[in-house]
């Protein structure tokens, strides 16, 4: 399976997209609403994508790495009482991103973006084992400050070749952002011989900002 197979199988200050969050989690309908459409972003198409309610059963070795893996496929470790994902592409050729919300109960949304910062910092290398790719130089990064709660890493997905070639490197960027009971998580990757090449990856700021900036006016007691 290649690297794009796999993936596609607020303006305004980190304290601006806080406003209008609680603890509540939103409602199917009410995340709906709160997920982007191509009228909120200009210069991008976005294009919905299949997104399961279920955690996600994908698995690493070492074990402990599991929600490293997960977020590189947007999910997680854990249940959502409603899930969206869409796939936001750049139509000038830049980066684009695929994008998933996940609406939480009881704690879990503040558990997923722990398991994800702790995985991340202890784990340097680890393999995908459902699909049996590698992943190296995995780093943590600054702390983007986004949401009530964010983490943002890098890692490189190292896609076997044949017996006698090198693996591909795919460079990927994870952006997880908790605001309220809500986890967005924003996935790049820079396509081999594509643009960005070998370089690393980013989230475009402006998809996450926009993101934020609407998931902030739903109201959370919406139904």
């Amino acid at each position: 399976m290649t690297s794009l197979a796999w993936v596609l199988a607020a303006c305004g200050t980190g304290q601006d997209a806080q406003e209008g969050t609680s603890a509540e989690p939103l409602s199917k309908a009410a995340l709906e609403r709160a997920t982007l459409t191509g009228t909120d972003l200009d210069g991008y198409e976005v294009r919905r994508d299949l997104a399961a309610t279920s955690a996600s059963r994908k698995t690493a070795e070492p074990a402990e790495c599991a929600p490293a893996v997960q977020a590189v496929g947007g999910s997680s470790g854990f249940a959502a009482t409603a899930r969206t994902a869409r796939i936001v592409s750049s139509t000038a050729h830049g980066p684009s991103a695929h994008l998933t919300l996940s609406s939480h109960g009881s704690g879990d949304a503040e558990r997923v973006i722990d398991a994800l910062r702790t995985a991340a910092e202890r784990c340097g290398t680890f393999k995908d084992v459902l699909v049996d790719f590698d992943y190296a130089e995995v780093q943590v990064r600054p702390d983007p400050g986004y949401g009530d709660e964010s983490v943002s890493l890098r890692l490189t997905q190292l896609a076997a070749g044949s017996a006698d070639e090198e693996p591909v490197r795919v460079p990927y960027a994870v952006v997880a952002v908790r605001q309220g009971a809500t986890v967005a998580m924003f996935t790049t990757f820079n396509r081999p011989g594509g643009p960005g090449g070998e370089e690393s990856a980013a989230v475009p700021e402006a998809v996450i900002r926009a993101q934020l900036k609407k998931l902030g006016k739903v109201p959370t007691a919406a139904k």
